[in-house]
């Protein structure tokens, strides 16, 4: 799974002179992205210059130099939504967020909504709900309401090898929510709390995820919702 590893490269060294060598190999392989970036024709598909892109950002953040990375992507972000690339939009927002500069909290709820909102890939639109997780105090309702949308989002979404590998991934965060929250061990203790907490059904926790974003960005949405909404595929 992509969106979803944890490892960092420079932080798997062993040594100082490891992470010397990762460096490098960063930069090298940053030095590519770049190389390749330039030579994109004009006529190359925008898609393929923004993942580029988006590939430099990762690889800033990997080397620690996170405001290159927040304006790079920042740009990519207002780019990917003029050209109503969702996935690119919302790998804009993961970089925005893990940058770590002042509006990065705000870059993550714009991210679960455009995740949420539009069919992405289901395990970034995961990756971006457990940023949200590991942001909430222990306690927290909104922990909970994020867990679950992430176990309803691969359900609705994900498809093919990798769907049992999110299911799994998902009822495990969702689990440890739950023991956050209210020290839950047993299946039965689960089951009254997910009632309890209304997260069986959609129509209750989605507009409750919804109100945590709004707090979240403190209207100051970066983009028309209401614009973008009409953008929605709809089947048949």
């Amino acid at each position: 799974m992509k969106y979803l590893e944890s490892e960092t490269f420079i932080g798997d060294s062993e040594s100082s002179e490891d992470a010397v060598k990762s460096g490098k190999l960063l930069e090298i392989r940053l030095q590519e992205q770049r190389e390749a970036l330039a030579a994109l024709g004009q006529d190359a598909p925008t898609d393929r210059r923004l993942e580029l892109k988006l590939a430099c950002g990762y690889i800033l953040l990997d080397l620690k130099r996170q405001q290159e990375a927040w304006e790079s992507a920042r740009g990519v972000l207002d780019e990917a939504l003029a050209e109503a690339l969702w996935l690119r939009a919302v790998e804009a927002c993961d970089i925005l967020y893990q940058a770590e500069q002042e509006a990065s909290i705000k870059a993550l709820a714009q991210g679960i909504w455009l995740g949420v909102t539009f069919p992405i890939d289901p395990e970034l639109s995961v990756a971006m709900l457990q940023h949200l997780i590991d942001e909430t105090p222990d306690r927290s309702d909104g922990a909970a309401v994020a867990a679950v949308t992430a176990c309803y989002i691969v359900d609705i979404r994900a498809q093919g090898p990798d769907r049992e590998a999110l299911k799994f991934f998902t009822n495990q965060l969702l689990g440890q929510v739950a023991r956050r929250h209210s020290q839950i061990e047993e299946q039965a203790i689960f089951d009254f709390w997910v009632a309890r907490m209304e997260l069986d059904e959609p129509v209750k926790f989605l507009p409750r995820l919804a109100r945590v974003l709004e707090v979240i960005v403190d209207n100051d949405w970066w983009f028309d919702r209401d614009r973008l909404r009409n953008k929605i595929p709809h089947e048949g």
